[in-house]
């Protein structure tokens, strides 16, 4: 037996730590994010819902029926294709490219705070317009990059001197448009990007969420401007909102960048194998756009005839107008009726958007219109 005098424990002193926090306390947020409104449109269940510029038909059986076939194959215990690489090379056979300048993301907004990691960030500034699409200045604080404004004309467009004196005055590292603009729905003149592109430096990345359905793309440069890339999506024209799948066209340079910034086995083998088989059916999934753009015709005359109500031109699927009805939006969601309210925007005071939807239903706007002005 050992000796007591060597066995027995003796207590130390122990010097006090700071305090441990309340254990129900919560992580605090990044600051500069402190304040932020997560992006999103309401999501009511109203009879007509024409808010969030979705397609109002479903894609056609023919587009279904393909995709059940071919999920049957898919081998889900397995990660799927890295590189899409069959996807990127039917979107890149479209518009006469290698799969190499072709990128794929799950919705073109993940595609566009991929660009702002890779190319913003703390010491580099964006440069967007106003009126602009509200995701853009969002995904921009979340890749922790500044954002300077540039203001449109009265009229809500961009000429090209405009568009040179803009990047001159702020020396961006990237200018982010829309076009056709959201919510204006005016066309973006391709003088104006190359006016954005020979006067600067910047990245310049112009979102085409609606260019199927009027305007002229940005494409076209491709080849002439090598800092310009142009950002599409599966979710309007292509009538897949609920895949979630965008897609780039541009120089293969920057397709190695974003692979830095992309998340492992990013886009999964269902999104992958529904946007392969929509680009294989691309006539029928895509057929219904000629149609929307004589409803939105109509839409447009209809909503111009009325008394007390300015609407704009529009090249995307959707029309912005404006009343001096101060509360028009919960009228017209009173007779079950829902649009996107931008009335308290900076510079569309007043103003509305309207999807356009299927003809019974832009009529009945139409009659909830009447009623409420």
């Amino acid at each position: 037996m050992c000796a007591p005098c060597r066995c027995a424990w003796r207590p130390r002193h122990v010097t006090a730590g700071p305090a441990l926090p309340d254990a129900a306390q919560p992580v605090p947020v990044r600051p500069d994010l402190a304040g932020v409104t997560p992006y999103g449109a309401p999501q009511w269940d109203v009879a007509v819902r024409l808010n969030t510029n979705e397609t109002p038909w479903p894609p056609p059986q023919a587009f279904l029926t393909r995709l059940a076939e071919r999920v049957q194959g898919l081998h889900l215990h397995r990660y799927p294709d890295r590189r899409a690489w069959q996807l990127r090379t039917a979107l890149a056979k479209r518009f006469g490219l290698p799969p190499e300048r072709v990128w794929a993301a799950n919705g073109s907004n993940e595609i566009l705070l991929q660009l702002f990691q890779a190319y913003g960030g703390p010491d580099r500034r964006l440069l967007l317009v106003r009126p602009g699409y509200s995701a853009h200045p969002l995904l921009a604080r979340v890749a922790a990059t500044p954002v300077v404004t540039a203001e449109l004309d009265d009229d809500f467009l961009l000429s090209a001197s405009a568009a040179a004196a803009f990047v001159a005055d702020h020396d961006p590292a990237l200018v982010c448009v829309a076009n056709p603009n959201n919510p204006t729905g005016m066309t973006l003149p391709l003088p104006a990007v190359r006016a954005l592109h020979d006067h600067s430096r910047a990245l310049v990345i112009v979102d085409e969420a609606y260019v199927e359905f009027g305007g002229e793309s940005a494409v076209a440069l491709l080849d002439e401007l090598p800092r310009l890339v142009v950002c599409r999506t599966f979710s309007k024209a292509w009538r897949l909102a609920g895949l979630r799948l965008g897609y780039l066209l541009c120089h293969d340079w920057v397709v190695d960048d974003l692979r830095k910034v992309r998340l492992p086995y990013h886009l999964d083998a269902l999104t992958q194998m529904a946007g392969l088989v929509a680009v294989e059916l691309a006539d029928e999934v895509t057929g219904h756009v000629a149609a929307l753009s004589r409803e939105r015709d109509r839409l447009h005359d209809a909503l111009a005839a009325l008394d007390g109500v300015t609407v704009w031109p529009s090249s995307a699927n959707f029309l912005l107008f404006r009343t001096a009805v101060p509360d028009l939006f919960d009228r017209l969601l009173s007779r079950g009726v829902l649009v996107r309210d931008f009335s308290t925007q900076p510079r569309l005071q007043g103003c509305l958007r309207v999807t356009v939807g299927r003809p019974d239903e832009d009529d009945a706007f139409l009659a909830a219109m009447k009623e409420s002005l």
